[in-house]
């Protein structure tokens, strides 16, 4: 499919903000983890939340989709074993995070997913769930997806490279239902808001663990999830797209849903564009943003890495130079980021260059064409974006990645008065 955009001078009115992709895994997981029923309040049904719902599934979960509200019955400690392998997808999220709770109760099955999910980083998380107990026998190639994992994790220690907070996270999650107690040791710890969603979840559920900031964890063993009920915050990371186009159109848009005392990163969209001189106002659930002329500026983006594909379209309406660093982890999305939005802005007519761990932009005149989206739902999103401000017409292949995240997101963009059609 493609997406079709066209220039686009003014965005008014105002969306709801879809339910966070990182909140709704994880409730799905842990509600699967809770001996009982737990209930999800506007959860987010994408193609990355339904990996996780059927990988819980799989392991005897009972899950009831409603239209605004999700219903889990959990297997607690007693999960089945699963019939065949489990397919994540294209979710990162879903895999990393269910790979170390399946270690934890002892499932050996064959995990897998899509060819996406297939070139992403999996040793790191491997490496650290072998170091307490789990085996893992890759499939095809060396620490990568598809691969068979055996035996259980029992607690002990563990060094874990935290480059992606993913990686973090899993163990975490899976740790307190070890027989025993475990310390997780983090090293080039990245993504810190996730790590600290990951906890705030663990706190919700009256997990016992002790912790040195964001690199040293130690974690009781032989406890349970329960069940709880739970109203899903809308996804910043989502938000993040909506924001970008009214701050680049210079419109005036109301973006509801979104909650700015939630743990996600990827609210500091809000600060970067505001060291840009945008004018954005916090309301309750929402915010405004009153979009104006644009400076460049240098960003360290190591917290939001999801923000790169935005951010470089916003840096090619900036005037002067804007750069965006310490996001090296980019790279290990579902595409390369960093080379694939360089290399694509580029052929829109950008000035803007390739760093190991970012991109540096010159403000530029946009020329629409065709471009490739890389079945990547950000690179999609973004690129939509920085047609909106290009001369003529924008064409994006492989639009329907957006359904990864955002299934709405083209429906809501031409609320807001956006040009642009899935053809």
């Amino acid at each position: 499919m493609k997406l079709v955009v066209r220039k686009t001078d003014k965005l008014k009115g105002g969306i709801e903000i879809p339910a966070s992709k990182s909140h709704t895994i994880r409730a799905v997981i842990l509600a699967s983890l809770a001996k009982g029923t737990s209930k999800l309040i506007n959860p987010l049904k994408s193609e990355d939340a339904m990996a996780a719902v059927n990988a819980c599934k799989a392991l005897g979960a009972r899950i009831k989709l409603g239209k605004n509200e999700w219903t889990v019955k959990g297997f607690g400690k007693n999960p089945r074993t699963p019939k065949k392998k489990i397919d994540f997808a294209n979710s990162g999220t879903s895999s990393r995070l269910m790979i170390g709770v399946m270690a934890a109760l002892g499932i050996n099955a064959v995990v897998d997913g899509d060819a996406s999910l297939r070139t992403r980083p999996m040793s790191p998380l491997f490496d650290g769930l072998k170091q307490l107990g789990l085996k893992v026998k890759y499939l095809k190639k060396q620490g990568y997806l598809p691969a068979k994992i055996t035996g259980r994790i029992n607690g002990g220690k563990t060094t874990v490279n935290g480059k992606s907070s993913q990686y973090v996270s899993s163990p975490l999650i899976a740790c307190p239902l070890c027989e025993n107690d475990a310390e997780i040791k983090v090293v080039n710890m990245k993504e810190q808001p996730y790590i600290e969603m990951t906890l705030k979840c663990l706190d919700e559920q009256g997990i016992k663990y002790k912790r040195k900031g964001f690199t040293h964890f130690k974690i009781k063993g032989n406890q349970a999830y329960k069940p709880f009920k739970k109203q899903i915050p809308g996804d910043w990371s989502s938000a993040t797209f909506p924001i970008a186009a009214a701050a680049v159109t210079s419109s005036n848009v109301l973006i509801k849903g979104v909650d700015i005392k939630d743990v996600q990163g990827d609210k500091e969209i809000i600060n970067y564009l505001k060291r840009m001189g945008a004018n954005i106002k916090t309301e309750k659930n929402a915010i405004k943003v009153i979009g104006k002329s644009l400076k460049g500026t240098s960003l360290d983006l190591n917290h939001t890495p999801d923000a790169l594909p935005a951010m470089s379209v916003v840096g090619c309406f900036a005037s002067g130079t804007t750069t965006l660093k310490n996001v090296a982890q980019a790279r290990i999305k579902e595409t390369d980021r960093i080379k694939v939005m360089t290399k694509e802005l580029s052929k829109l007519g950008a000035d803007v260059k390739e760093l190991k761990d970012g991109m540096i932009i010159k403000q530029s005149k946009l020329k629409g064409t065709k471009v490739k989206g890389h079945h990547d739902h950000r690179i999609v999103m973004a690129l939509s974006i920085a047609g909106l401000i290009a001369d003529g017409k924008t064409e994006i292949d492989s639009a329907e990645s957006v359904n990864v995240t955002f299934p709405g997101y083209v429906n809501l963009m031409k609320k807001l008065g956006c040009k642009m059609e899935v053809k």
